[in-house]
């Protein structure tokens, strides 16, 4: 049974840093690729990261301020987010490549 159960989440002041962490199970992780996902109120669920064997990619709004990287070990992806913007409030999600599975989220919310 696929599990994703995503953690790190929570409020942060704009300018600010969290590390959001993503424990999986369930299916061969080391040889899967894993993205990251976010969904605000109201908008469509969206790509913020994906960490394949070739390299990882961004959404063009977090370039330069997300980073993430995974410990095939600990079974574990992470997102390291600096300079949090109010725009990034969402629930964040992450995502096994080709497995339509997803976990509860984490919510983060970037507000003064």
């Amino acid at each position: 049974q696929v599990r994703l159960v995503e953690s790190g989440g929570g409020l942060v002041r704009p300018g600010g840093s969290l590390r959001l962490s993503c424990v999986a199970s369930g299916f061969d992780f080391s040889n899967t690729a894993m993205s990251w996902y976010r969904q605000a109120p109201g908008n469509q669920r969206e790509l913020v990261a994906q960490i394949a064997t070739a390299g990882t990619i961004y959404a063009d709004s977090v370039k330069g301020r997300f980073t993430a990287s995974r410990d095939n070990e600990k079974n574990t992806v992470y997102l390291q987010m600096n300079n949090l913007k109010p725009e990034d409030t969402a629930v964040y999600y992450c995502k096994a490549q080709l497995i339509p599975s997803w976990g509860q989220g984490t919510q983060v919310t970037v507000s003064s």
